[in-house]
C-alpha cells in the first residue's frame, strides 16, 4: 500500500502459500514487531486517561520489577550486582530504557544463558511459546537487569512488559482494552492476536529461509497456526495479525494527530511526543542494534524515526518493521504513508532487497 493525501494505491500479488489461493487486499500477515507502536498507542491512551503516568515508577502495578539489582559487569557473574540507582518508569519502558532486552553481541554471556533458560531468547515469535503475564512477570523479576534503568536502549522486552501494565492499568485484558479503545473505533476487524476460524482461510502460510539448505521452509501454517487460538499472554511486542487496510487506519490515525474522521483517539501532543527522537547519543552508541542505524535514525515510544536524510525518507518519518516481513513507514512531510507486508521471515536487521526497491519506487512516483 501506498497512501498520499487522498490517494490510496493497493496492490496484491503472489500467493497465501506456495501453490495456493491468491493473496488478496483483505489477506491477513502477521505483523510482528509492527505490533509494537499500537501497543505505545494503548499506553499514551491511559497516560490522558490519568491512569498512567510517564514518569512515575511502575511499581504500583509491576511490582515484579521493584527493588531491582543491576549486573556490576554485563559480561561478568550472575551474582554480581548493585542495587539499581532509580526506579523503572513507564518512559522506559516506552523508550527501551528500562535496562533489560535484547543484548546483540559476538559471545554469549552468562545472562544471555539465564534469559534462554526462561524461553526468552531472541527469535521469530509464536505465542505457543510464552507463559501467562503472571508468569512472565516472575520469570522476569528472578533475573538482574543488565544495565541501570535509563543507561542503555535494548530491544523488545520494554514492549512485552508494556502488554502487561496496560492490562493491569486498565483492568482489562490487554487484548480486550485494545479492541475496545483502538480497533473497534478505528473499524480494524481484522486485527488481533487470534485469527478466528471463519477468516483463517485469509491467513497466509508463513516461511523461512533454512540456512542448512537454502530453501523455504514453512514457519507456520495458516490452519494449524499458533495465531488459530487464543495465546496465554496477548504480546505487545510481536503478537498481532492483521490486513493493509487496518494497519493503514492505524498509521493514518498517527499521522492526523490521533483522530480517525470525527473521532479523537488521542491528543495531538501525545502523537507529536510518541514520533519524537527520546535517545542521547550516548545510548544509541551503546545499543548494538543492526551496524549503522543510529547513525540516521533515532527511537520514540516503540518506533524509529528518520533523524539524517541519508534516504528518500524526510527527517521526522517515522515507523516499524516486522521481522516475519513486513514494514510500514510513515513520512508527515510528504503525507505518504507506505506498508508493505510479505509471508517470509527477515534474515538480518536490514531490510530485504524487495523492501528497499519498495520504498524507491513509492518515492520516485511523487509528483
Amino acid at each position: 500500500m501506498v497512501a498520499r493525501r487522498a490517494e490510496v494505491h493497493v496492490e496484491a500479488l503472489g500467493a497465501l502459500s506456495v501453490g495456493g489461493h491468491p493473496i488478496g487486499r483483505d489477506s491477513i500477515f502477521r505483523i510482528a514487531s509492527m505490533t509494537k507502536p499500537v501497543t505505545a498507542a494503548a499506553a499514551m491512551i491511559l497516560v490522558e486517561d490519568g491512569l498512567l503516568r510517564l514518569d512515575e515508577p511502575v511499581d504500583r502495578l509491576l511490582p515484579e520489577l521493584a527493588d531491582r539489582r543491576v549486573l556490576k559487569d554485563v559480561a561478568g557473574p550472575l551474582d554480581e550486582t548493585v542495587a539499581a540507582n532509580r526506579p523503572i518508569t513507564l518512559r522506559d519502558l516506552l523508550t527501551f530504557r528500562l535496562g533489560i532486552g535484547y543484548l546483540f553481541t559476538p559471545e554469549l554471556y552468562p545472562i544471555h544463558h539465564a534469559i534462554a533458560e526462561q524461553g526468552w531468547a531472541p527469535g521469530p515469535p509464536l505465542p505457543s511459546h510464552l507463559p501467562s503475564p503472571d508468569e512472565y512477570m516472575r520469570r522476569l523479576r528472578a533475573l538482574p537487569l543488565m544495565y541501570q534503568p535509563g543507561e542503555r536502549w535494548l530491544y523488545n522486552t520494554g514492549a512485552e512488559i508494556l502488554s502487561v501494565l496496560v492490562a493491569r492499568a486498565s483492568g482489562r485484558p490487554f487484548d480486550a482494552f485494545l479492541k475496545e479503545r483502538l480497533f473497534d473505533p478505528l473499524g480494524m476487524k481484522d486485527t488481533g492476536f487470534v485469527v478466528p476460524a471463519a477468516s483463517i482461510e485469509r491467513l497466509t502460510t508463513s516461511y523461512m529461509r533454512n540456512p542448512q539448505t537454502g530453501i523455504l521452509d514453512v514457519f507456520d501454517s495458516a490452519h494449524a497456526s499458533d495465531w488459530s487460538r487464543p495465546p496465554a499472554f496477548p504480546n505487545g511486542a510481536a503478537g498481532l495479525a492483521s490486513t493493509v487496510d487496518d494497519y493503514h487506519a492505524f498509521a493514518q490515525m498517527l499521522m492526523s494527530q490521533g483522530r480517525h474522521g470525527k473521532t479523537r483517539l488521542l491528543s495531538r501532543p501525545s502523537i507529536e511526543l510518541m514520533t519524537t527522537d527520546q535517545l542521547t547519543a550516548a545510548q544509541k552508541s551503546a545499543s548494538g542494534f543492526g551496524a549503522g542505524f543510529f547513525d540516521d535514525h533515532g527511537w520514540g515510544f516503540c518506533l524509529y524515526i528518520v533523524t539524517e536524510r541519508t534516504g528518500l525518507a524526510s527527517v521526522g518519518s517515522y515507523g516499524w518493521n516486522g521481522g516475519l516481513g513486513s514494514m510500514w513507514e510513515s513520512d508527515p512531510r510528504e503525507e505518504m504513508i507506505t506498508i508493505l507486508l510479505t509471508s517470509k521471515l527477515w534474515e538480518s536487521p536490514t531490510p530485504p532487497p524487495v523492501f528497499a526497491d519498495f520504498w524507491n519506487q513509492a518515492y520516485s512516483a511523487i509528483e
